[in-house]
C-alpha cells in the first residue's frame, strides 16, 4: 500500500471506527426522512454526515463505508417486505441495493479526495467538487430504477421531500433533479466545512444562500382546465398473496363500499388493483355485478383485475360502462419481479425453491398507452409500481391526461394490527408526481393509503388505513406541461453525464499519482 498524500492525511480528519459508526447513522438517518415519521429536513444533514465519512479515503475503503450506509438506510426502508414474505426477500433485495450504493461511495470517494487537486481553485472546490458528486449520486439512482429486470425506483432522495418546502421544485425539475440539488446541498456543506480558508461567518452565509436559492422557486402555476367529480372506493379486502378468501369477495367487498353512494352525481367510479378478483372479461356472472355498479352510479367504472387473454397473464385497469363491457383496456407495463413474475426462474429457484414456487404464474407486460377517455375526460392510469416509474408518468401526459388515477393493492405490507410504512412511502411518491406533472392524482387502494392529492401537492381527501370507505369529491383537471414534464429524463441525463465526466478527470488526477490501490 503507499503510503497516504498530504492530501489525504489533511482531509481523514476522523479515524475509521468514526467513519463506520457515522456511515451506520447516516443511512438510518436517512429513513427517518421518509414516511412514516418524514423528518424531510434529516435528508440533506444524512448525506452530508455519509459524505464526511467518505473524506479523505480511498475507493476501496469508501466502498465498504458504503456498502454499511447502504444496508442501514435499505434494511429498515423496505423491512415491510418482511411481514408476510420473511426475511429472504427482504435481505435480497437490501443487499443488492447496498451493493448498488456502496459502487456509488467508492466512485464519490474518488471525486471528495481528489476533486480539490483536480479543481485546486476555491471557486472550483466549492463549485465543481459538489456539483460531480451530486451528478453522480443522480446517476447511482437513475441506474438502479431501471436496472436490474426493470428496476427498484424506491427510495429515491427526493421522495423524502414529498411535504417539505422543496417539494414544488420537483415541477421545474422531476424527481432526479430535485434528488440532484439536495445532494448538492449536502456535498456543498462538506466542502464549506473542508474549507479552511473562509471564516465561519463566511461558509455559514454561503450555506444560507444556498438554502435560500432552493426556496426561492416559486411553485409552478397549474392552470385549471377544467373538473370533474369522482367517488374512489376503498373496499377494505384482504386481498393480499397469502390470504384465505372466497372468489368474488374481494369484489364483493368493493360492491359494498360502493352501493352506499348511489344517488351522488359523479362523473366516475374508480376502485383499486385486483378490486375485481374474478376476471369480468371471461366469467359473465363478475361482468354482470360491474355491469350493476355502473349502471346504479350512472357513470362509467375503473377497476383492477387479473385478466388471462391469449394464454397470458396480464396486471389488467378495466374502463367499464354498463351494457357495453370493457370499453378501454391498460394492461401493467412494468409488472415487479420477483412478485407479479419471476425472471430467471431456473436460476433462481435453488436459492429459495418455497418462496420461488409462490410465484405461480407470471404477469406479461402491457403494450397499450396508459390513458383512458372517460367520457371526455382523459385519464392516466397507474397501476401500483407504475407510479414510480418516470418514463410512464411522462407518457401519459404526453397522451393529453388530465388527471391520474394510482390504483394499488397494499394487502400485502400490512395489516390493521401491524401497519407499515409502505403504503405512506407509495402515497409520497403519488404526491411528489401530483407536483411534478400538475395533475390531481388520485391514489386508491384496497386497504389504504388511499388520498386524493391536488397538483400543489396538498390533500383534498383521503381514507383511514384498513377501513371501508370512499371518496367523493370534485378535483382540479389540468393540460399544464410543468418544465420537468417538457424537459423529461433530459435533466438526469445531463447531471448524471456532468458527474461521469468529473469523476473521470479526478481519476485521471488520482492516477497520476499511483494512488487507487488502498
Amino acid at each position: 500500500m503507499n503510503p497516504a498524500s498530504p492530501l489525504q492525511r489533511s482531509a481523514a480528519t476522523m479515524p475509521f471506527w468514526v467513519a463506520l459508526l457515522l456511515a451506520a447513522g447516516a443511512g438510518a438517518m436517512l429513513d427517518g426522512a421518509f414516511p412514516d415519521r418524514g423528518w424531510w429536513v434529516l435528508a440533506p444533514i444524512a448525506v452530508a454526515l455519509f459524505l464526511s465519512a467518505l473524506v479523505g479515503r480511498g475507493p476501496w475503503t469508501g466502498m465498504l463505508l458504503g456498502l454499511v450506509t447502504g444496508l442501514s438506510f435499505w434494511s429498515v426502508h423496505i423491512s415491510w417486505l418482511t411481514l408476510y414474505l420473511g426475511p429472504v426477500p427482504w435481505l435480497a433485495l437490501a443487499c443488492l441495493q447496498a451493493i448498488f450504493f456502496a459502487i456509488g461511495a467508492s466512485l464519490i470517494t474518488v471525486v471528495l479526495t481528489w476533486g480539490p487537486r483536480t479543481w485546486p481553485t476555491r471557486l472550483g472546490r466549492l463549485g465543481m467538487v459538489p456539483i460531480v458528486v451530486a451528478g453522480l449520486w443522480t446517476a447511482r439512482e437513475a441506474f438502479t430504477a431501471v436496472w436490474p429486470y426493470g428496476g427498484f425506483a424506491w427510495g429515491r432522495l427526493a421522495i423524502s421531500q414529498s411535504e417539505s418546502p422543496f417539494g414544488p421544485l420537483v415541477a421545474w425539475v422531476g424527481v432526479s433533479g430535485l434528488g440532484f440539488l439536495l445532494a448538492w446541498l449536502a456535498a456543498l456543506g462538506v466542502q464549506l466545512v473542508r474549507e479552511r480558508a473562509f471564516s465561519v461567518s463566511w461558509r455559514g452565509g454561503i450555506a444560507m444562500a444556498a438554502v435560500a436559492l432552493l426556496l426561492a422557486f416559486p411553485a409552478w402555476p397549474t392552470i385549471q382546465s377544467g373538473t370533474t367529480r369522482l367517488a374512489a372506493v376503498q373496499g377494505n379486502a384482504d386481498a393480499g398473496l397469502f390470504a384465505d378468501y372466497s372468489p368474488g369477495e374481494i369484489l364483493q367487498d368493493h360492491v359494498s363500499a360502493t352501493l352506499p353512494l348511489v344517488g351522488e352525481d359523479v362523473d366516475m367510479v374508480v376502485w383499486p388493483e385486483n378490486s375485481a378478483d374474478i376476471d369480468p372479461l371471461r366469467a359473465p356472472q363478475a361482468a354482470k355485478v360491474l355491469d350493476y355498479i355502473s349502471r346504479q352510479m350512472g357513470t362509467p367504472l375503473v377497476t383492477g383485475t387479473i385478466t388471462h387473454r391469449d394464454e397470458k397473464y396480464y396486471n389488467t385497469s378495466l374502463l367499464w360502462k354498463a351494457g357495453v363491457g370493457a370499453v378501454d383496456i391498460y394492461d401493467k407495463v412494468h409488472p415487479v419481479p420477483f412478485a407479479e413474475y419471476m425472471p430467471d426462474r431456473a436460476f433462481w429457484r435453488p436459492f429459495a425453491p418455497s418462496l420461488i414456487d409462490l410465484i405461480s404464474r407470471d404477469y406479461t407486460s402491457g403494450t397499450q398507452n396508459n390513458v383512458f377517455d372517460i367520457d371526455g375526460v382523459i385519464a392516466g392510469v397507474a397501476i401500483c409500481f407504475d407510479i414510480a416509474d418516470d418514463q410512464l408518468i411522462k407518457e401519459m401526459i404526453s397522451n393529453d391526461a388530465e388527471i391520474i388515477l394510482a390504483q394499488t393493492n397494499n394487502a400485502d405490507f400490512g395489516r390493521a394490527d401491524n401497519q407499515t410504512d409502505e403504503s405512506v412511502q407509495q402515497l409520497a411518491i403519488a404526491r411528489m408526481r401530483a407536483i411534478e406533472a400538475g395533475r390531481t392524482v388520485v391514489n386508491i387502494s384496497t386497504v389504504g393509503t388511499s388520498a386524493i392529492v391536488a397538483p400543489d401537492g396538498s390533500t383534498i381527501d383521503s381514507l383511514p388505513t384498513f377501513t371501508s370507505g370512499a371518496m367523493v369529491q370534485t378535483v382540479p383537471l389540468s393540460n399544464t406541461v410543468t418544465p420537468a414534464i417538457a424537459v423529461g429524463r433530459g435533466i438526469e441525463w445531463l447531471v448524471s453525464g456532468v458527474g461521469l465526466a468529473g469523476l473521470l478527470l479526478a481519476y485521471l488526477t488520482a492516477a497520476r499519482r499511483r494512488w487507487w490501490r488502498d
